[in-house]
């Protein structure tokens, strides 16, 4: 991956703030750092907790954040409304979906649920060759503790191969997230994947 090269950062993160204020210090300087390397956020479209702030961040940096949202939330006073682009569809697997079209990369930060399910399913896109971008997450003040205590269970009793490990980087630092995605190499697919991905 070239480094020197702007790109596009999709980041997952929860609409509500959560009960650490070093959570929001992390949205906070994940944005500062998109706008300051000059890549491009790709988000949720949200304005409220962690998404609203890494936007803002990136926003107030000169740096261009382009939301998508579901129509349903945009209606609810929820959207973001001082984004560089705003890109309103009908539904959540629409908005996935095309979060993944635009990212050349994609970074989790603390969240719920949604959080979980989008994280969870560009890995299994990754997985899967659906696509070959860095998937990483920032595991701030040890939120993600658990989930990777999680994915080592899962190689350990044989339901995720050891290799596919790699697919997911982590750090506690965003200097250092940012510098494990400038030098991140795609993990080797197994040939099954590839057959069924070339059928």
């Amino acid at each position: 991956m070239n480094p020197t090269a702007p790109r596009r950062i999709c980041v997952f993160c929860g609409s509500s703030r959560g009960d650490d204020p070093a959570f929001v210090s992390a949205a906070r300087a994940v944005g500062q750092a998109i706008a300051a390397r000059g890549d491009q956020l790709v988000y949720g479209g949200g304005g409220i907790g962690l998404m609203g702030i890494v936007a803002d961040a990136v926003l107030e940096a000169g740096g261009m954040a382009i939301g998508v949202i579901p129509a349903p939330l945009a209606t609810r006073e929820v959207a973001h409304g001082s984004l560089t682009e705003l890109i309103v569809v009908e539904t959540m697997h629409e908005r996935k979906a095309k979060m993944a079209e635009l990212a050349d990369a994609f970074l989790a930060l603390p969240g719920g649920f949604g959080t979980f399910d989008e994280l969870f399913e560009i890995l299994t896109w990754a997985q899967l060759g659906i696509h070959r971008q860095p998937v990483g997450l920032l595991n701030v003040a040890g939120y993600f503790d658990p989930l990777l205590r999680l994915v080592e269970q899962a190689i350990n009793r044989g339901f995720v191969a050891p290799g596919h490990r790699d697919f997911l980087f982590y750090s506690e630092s965003v200097a250092d997230w940012f510098d494990q995605l400038d030098h991140h190499r795609a993990p080797d697919l197994p040939r099954r994947w590839i057959e069924l991905r070339d059928v």
